[in-house]
């Protein structure tokens, strides 16, 4: 199942909405490539951070 700005893993809601984003874009192709779900998303946030340091982004929310 395709993942959406809006329709996202639970795992990513404390990412600032970018890296999120990149996550989202990443784990959609991964899945069209035929990977299992779990691993898509694993995969997708590793790589959507390192993207949102390279562009010195925040990555997550900051805590209150």
């Amino acid at each position: 199942m395709p993942w959406t700005k809006d329709d996202y893993p639970d795992s990513l809601k404390n990412f600032m909405a970018p890296v999120r984003n990149k996550a989202i874009e990443i784990a959609n192709a991964l899945l069209e490539d035929g990977y299992e779900e779990g691993r898509a998303i694993a995969i997708a946030t590793s790589q959507a951070k390192e993207w949102g340091e390279n562009r010195d982004e925040q990555i997550r929310k900051k805590k209150v």
